[in-house]
């Protein structure tokens, strides 16, 4: 019989709810459906109608192939099987991944490095994990995140989406109420449904640290280093980048370190004038918290394995009443 399937997600979510989570799912999923339709018709975004096309029906039949190649590796059932629920419900954990990758990179006419990167995030869920107790594990990097990041290293000629694509061919005061609807939009996901606006004020409260503590080391003005967060695109890593539940800290105090290293680290990168350095950051920490993952089980694992040969007092106290009782009823 195949062991039911598990997502180890639910356990990052708050009260492991899985109905917080198919809603925060569902309510992304429409966000990214509506900003490419919106972006490719009205916005400005630079790329072709043929990429985010690629890349989500890469994503799906990618999923598909990988949800399938691990049920039988683990004796499970599918998750995408069972039902027309099943199968929408699978849906948001692909197209969200497909539609980010076609929408953050540009690759001009190439659609090959938005397909690489779609199948590098969506394969990373499945092979880059980490223990999360009680035998259950979890991606630990931002899947979109680390796509795009491994894509712009690996092709030079690849450049990230042009941060005025999101508000290119829009004037007067939708200048502003477009990063505004991203903003409102991107605070009631968290509010309500993630509960991670500890890890988003953290990560801007550390930016914006880190940003002053920058001009006054190198003698530029203070709003300089800031000028990254009047951009749609900042608000949309810090408010759909960043805080992926499934991959950062549930614990309000965790979430605040988690950003804030990803502040520190953003800082770092760009002090070594590492471009990108918002998505190089964030892979950084997470693969800092997936290795302490290991590490912590790792640990724990020989604590456990030290327990459990420390003798046993009351049961040695009982072998010895035994042996002594047997002796002396021998000697009668």
């Amino acid at each position: 019989m195949k062991a039911k399937a598990f997502n180890a997600t639910l356990l990052f979510y708050p009260a492991k709810s899985p109905r917080l989570r198919l809603f925060a799912l569902w309510y992304f999923t429409a966000l990214m459906i509506v900003w490419n339709v919106v972006g490719h018709t009205v916005l400005g975004f630079e790329q072709s109608w043929a990429t985010p096309l690629a890349a989500i029906a890469t994503a799906v039949v990618v999923s598909i192939f990988l949800d399938w190649v691990d049920a039988r590796a683990c004796n499970r059932e599918l998750r995408f099987a069972g039902s027309l629920g099943d199968f929408l419900n699978f849906l948001p954990a692909c197209l969200i991944p497909g539609f980010a990758c076609a929408m953050l990179l540009y690759a001009n006419e190439r659609l090959w490095p938005v397909i690489f990167s779609v199948v590098l995030s969506i394969g990373s869920k499945l092979i880059l994990r980490a223990p999360v107790g009680n035998g259950h594990t979890q991606h630990v990097f931002n899947p979109s995140n680390l796509g795009v990041a491994v894509t712009l290293v690996l092709f030079p000629e690849v450049g990230f989406a042009p941060p005025y694509h999101f508000t290119e061919n829009v004037t007067g005061l939708w200048d502003l109420g477009v990063p505004m609807i991203v903003l409102i939009s991107g605070i009631i996901i968290h509010a309500l449904f993630t509960g991670r606006l500890p890890l988003v004020a953290a990560w801007v409260g550390g930016f914006i640290l880190q940003g002053v503590v920058r001009a006054n080391l190198f003698g530029t003005p203070f709003f300089v280093p800031l000028m990254p967060m009047t951009s749609a695109a900042f608000i949309v890593f810090t408010l759909y980048m960043i805080p992926d539940p499934a991959t950062t800290p549930l614990k309000p105090a965790r979430q605040v370190w988690f950003g804030f290293s990803v502040a520190m680290v953003y800082a770092i990168l760009q002090i070594l004038h590492l471009v990108f350095g918002l998505f190089f950051a964030l892979v950084i920490v997470c693969a800092i918290r997936g290795l302490s993952l290991h590490v912590w089980a790792w640990w724990r694992k020989l604590q456990g394995a030290s327990v459990g040969i420390k003798p046993n007092p009351e049961r040695v106290a009982a072998s010895l009443s035994s042996n002594l009782e047997t002796t002396q009823g021998g000697g009668k």
